[in-house]
């Protein structure tokens, strides 16, 4: 048996195909487009890539991109400042600060001040909690998008068996609560969980976050389960490159699995999709119009 591989670059471009689409009816309905402000405090490489293809995406989608590049030296009261003014812009109806944050700056007391209605990271408090709770609220992207292909893989996740391998608050804990929304029995398993392999193995469903280079091994899938895999970690190859690999080991999972993301090319894609598609969402609430549909 080898798994089929859930690509997650085709459905990323659909996606983005489907929310500029959407765009072009908000700006004709709202008589402006959708805004989303990023602000990006140093000069981190890795960073610096993320920023530039969400604002690549937010252009390409027909949305308008204000991009505030800070210097290290940045104090968290001058980003507070910013982030104030960002809430106060009528333009905007998305805020991204892009994380980590220089070591003086306190991530939590920054996605406190952030505008929950401009929250599309979705990690504010007040969105975190109505995401718990069952309420609409704006929803972390990553999660989302491992959201949307299972969907499309499966139909139906009501009465399926899911494991998260992971507890963050980015990632684990809004996934989790994703699940259970469609109707699916949840585990939240971590480093600390007694006979990982054998929790696992029960899961039709398995959702690696964990952050551990193929930690998860082939002998812990169950035969037919859907693996989505949203680890990305950098590996020593010999001519010094490094090599990028998920949470779980590949080739082993793709001789149980049913279907599998690969890394990379799997989740990654649909995370910025989803921080487009939410940035429409948040445009569509603040202007007081029902969100888009078919997204």
């Amino acid at each position: 048996m080898t798994a089929r591989r859930i690509d997650g670059k085709a459905a990323a471009a659909e996606l983005h195909e489907r929310v500029a689409g959407a765009v072009r009816n908000f700006t004709q309905a709202a008589g402006r487009a959708p805004g989303l402000a990023t602000v990006l405090v140093g000069e981190d490489p890795a960073s610096a890539v993320y920023i530039r293809s969400k604002n690549k995406a937010t252009a390409a989608a027909g949305m308008v991109s204000f991009h505030h590049q800070l210097p290290e030296t940045t104090s968290e009261a001058e980003l507070l400042a910013l982030v104030d003014e960002l809430n106060r812009d009528e333009r905007v109806d998305g805020i991204l600060v892009q994380l980590p944050l220089p070591s003086d700056i306190d991530d939590k007391t920054v996605i406190a001040a952030i505008d929950p209605a401009k929250d599309v990271d979705g990690f504010h408090a007040e969105n975190a909690g109505k995401l718990a709770t069952g309420l609409e609220a704006l929803v972390p992207c990553t999660p989302l998008g491992c959201l949307h292909l299972l969907r499309a893989e499966l139909g139906s996740l009501a009465g399926l068996d899911a494991v998260v391998i992971g507890r963050s608050n980015i990632v684990g804990k809004p996934m989790a609560m994703l699940l259970l929304g469609e109707n699916a029995t949840v585990t939240i398993a971590h480093s600390r969980t007694r006979d990982l392999p054998e929790v696992v193995g029960r899961a039709d469903i398995v959702v690696a976050a964990v952050g551990r280079a193929e930690m998860v091994r082939g002998d812990w899938i169950k035969p037919g389960a859907i693996v989505i895999d949203v680890g990305i970690n950098r590996i020593p190859t010999e001519d010094g490159k490094g090599r990028l690999v998920g949470d779980v080991a590949y080739d082993e999972a793709s001789e149980v699995a049913a279907a599998i993301t690969p890394v990379p090319g799997g989740v990654g894609p649909m995370t910025i999709a989803m921080l487009m598609r939410s940035t429409l969402v948040a445009a569509h609430r603040r202007a007081g119009i029902a969100d888009p549909e078919g997204l």
